[in-house]
């Protein structure tokens, strides 16, 4: 009998376990090379596990809901219908699903902390394509568990919803469109209208609570989910990282100056800071470097990492690649359709895991100093708070109001000393102070 095991692939270098959402097929199915079998929740997102061969899906081994470690065998396919019920004989019994997570009051798509990905005896992840009518297979609709609780809650008849997931798989935004109710939108940690305009930060519509978590009820103890427990990994190990920090304060005037000229062509203020920021690296490659085993690393790209905090708690950091090179326009164009995919978890693996250098904007809370933690495998990270009016003294004594953000550095002393990352923020501060509009050149 030819059997295929069908194994947790490892869909990021530093995923160790992962959740299987949802199986596609279910025992007794045929499938195809390259048909998605199952939906894995990994440290960074949810990715559609494809089968290496054509058969019959045999067994399920771990049924979903459940997590097993990187390689663990999840479920068997035979070349042939005849040899499903030897192989079910044969395969251990599939363990209880795990409990289901306490109930959050508005769920939102999760999403993780970035890392580079590395090979691993699994299937690719696909490609999202375009909104197309629901999936059917045997009569069931193809949704995410979380489309599916959200069309519960609304009244919305999956089988109306165009999908706009993996081959047409239903995803949870795709039911708050069908509902025509607002939907939630992930908060982008980038201060795009303070640091712009300088107006006050506007107080959120109608939030439960702050961004970036996900909530209990009072009294109770609510598990970390896998984003969560991803991202407090990744954070416990910056701890072990010899980082120091160094202040700069930045004068806007121009910045918001330019700013209102090219927002009406589409330019995010994101994209303004992230453009800004790469190419003054490009001059400054010691702080786009990072610490390896085998010593310092030093990017041939420079590719802006820009944090994003998700309403169910845990970050992402979607990347520009390229940054000092791409168009404004255009990357402000990018921006936005990495932000709209984050949310759905539907980013690829190199979209969130390239970064050489990370952006982290509290400006939209109108917060005027923060530290950023270092993410793993990066040499800095540059936080940047709210742009506000400020009395400043100029250098022949006259006193006058100008608006200012501060930004913060944080730092691997083992590549980057501190006169590197003074030499950077001089030189971050010239750009955006003295010639910002050479962003659109």
């Amino acid at each position: 009998m030819a059997t295929t095991d069908i194994f947790m692939p490892a869909l990021s270098s530093t995923m160790t376990e992962g959740k299987i959402v949802e199986w596609l097929k279910q025992p007794g199915d045929k499938v195809a090379r390259g048909e998605s079998v199952l939906v894995v929740e990994s440290d960074k997102a949810d990715m559609d596990v494809e089968s290496f061969q054509d058969g019959y899906l045999a067994a399920v081994l771990m049924p979903a809901g459940s997590t097993a470690p990187v390689g663990e065998t999840i479920g068997l396919i035979v070349e042939t219908e005849a040899e499903i019920a030897e192989a079910q004989a044969k395969a251990p019994s599939a363990p209880a699903a795990a409990p289901a997570p306490a109930p959050a009051p508005a769920p939102t798509p999760a999403a993780v902390q970035a890392s580079a990905p590395t090979p691993a005896p699994a299937p690719a992840p696909i490609a999202a394509p375009a909104p197309s009518a629901p999936v059917v297979n045997d009569g069931r609709i193809v949704a995410s568990p979380r489309a599916k609780k959200l069309a519960s809650q609304m009244g919305v008849d999956l089988a109306t919803v165009r999908g706009s997931g993996p081959h047409g798989r239903i995803q949870a935004e795709d039911v708050e469109q069908a509902s025509g109710q607002p939907i939630s939108v992930p908060r982008v940690a980038e201060g795009s209208a303070p640091a712009a305009t300088g107006q006050p930060a506007a107080a959120p519509s109608a939030p439960a609570a702050s961004a970036g978590n996900s909530f209990g009820r009072p009294g109770e103890t609510v598990a970390f989910n896998t984003l969560q427990g991803a991202v407090n990994k990744n954070m416990e190990a910056s701890l072990a990282v010899p980082c120091f920090r160094v202040g700069y304060a930045i004068t806007t005037d121009k910045l918001d100056a330019f700013y209102k000229q090219v927002k009406p062509k589409g330019v995010t203020m994101t994209a303004l800071l992230a453009k800004a920021v790469a190419v003054t690296l490009a001059r400054h490659p010691q702080v786009n470097a990072a610490t390896t085993a085998a010593g310092m690393a030093y990017p041939a790209e420079v590719n802006v990492a820009v944090a994003v905090a998700m309403e169910d708690g845990g970050l992402i950091t979607p990347v520009l690649r390229n940054a000092d090179r791409t168009d404004l326009y255009e990357m402000s164009r990018q921006w936005g359709d990495l932000v709209k995919r984050s949310r759905s978890k539907q980013l690829q693996p190199e979209e969130y895991s390239t970064g050489t250098f990370t952006l982290s904007n509290l400006g939209m809370f109108g917060v005027d100093r923060f530290d950023a933690i270092l993410p793993p495998g990066t040499g800095a990270i540059l936080a940047v708070a709210a742009s506000r009016p400020t009395v400043v003294a100029g250098k022949d004594g006259s006193i006058a109001v100008k608006r200012q953000m501060q930004v913060n550095l944080t730092a691997d002393h083992r590549v980057i000393y501190g006169a590197d990352g003074a030499a950077f923020l001089k030189d971050l501060a010239e750009l955006i102070e003295t010639r910002p509009e050479s962003l659109a050149l």
